[in-house]
């Protein structure tokens, strides 16, 4: 069985290859219905991150927006 990386990489290799305006419709039509939900994608770290940022929010613990644009211009 493939893994999903050499799956990926033959997709775009058929994907590329065809002429069929009805494939590429179908395929577009795939992605289009499929219910996709960013969240579900994240590692336990990453939804551990962003819950720790909310609650930090929740919690007044924040920089104003010009006092972090100010760190960034040190960089420029």
């Amino acid at each position: 069985m493939m893994d999903i990386e050499a799956t990926k990489l033959e997709l775009m290799r058929l994907l590329l290859q065809t002429q069929k305006e009805s494939v590429l419709t179908k395929l577009k039509k795939v992605f289009e219905e499929e219910p996709t939900d960013w969240w579900n994608d994240l590692s336990e770290d990453e939804v551990n991150q962003i819950e720790k940022g909310l609650q930090q929010a929740k919690n007044g613990d924040v920089v104003e927006h010009k006092e972090v644009m100010k760190l960034f211009d040190r960089w420029k």
